[in-house]
């Protein structure tokens, strides 16, 4: 049986962390800033962790 490829394109947009948790960047964040507040602005740079009901799907995604 052939060798699980990790999906490439989730690959490339979370990061695991120390402790085991897969970090993410939120989305709405490419263009029409003129319709969000400042805080929502300053609030989606920081990134995010992937959801716990999410999680185990991601997981299995990123199978090397």
């Amino acid at each position: 049986m052939p060798k699980m490829k990790s999906h490439r394109g989730l690959a490339k947009r979370v990061k695991t962390t120390g402790s085991g948790k897969l970090k993410r960047s939120h989305a709405y964040t490419s263009h029409r800033f003129h319709g969000k507040t400042q805080k929502q602005k300053r609030h989606l740079r920081k990134s995010g962790t992937v959801n716990n009901t999410d999680f185990k799907r991601v997981k299995q995604m990123l199978v090397k």
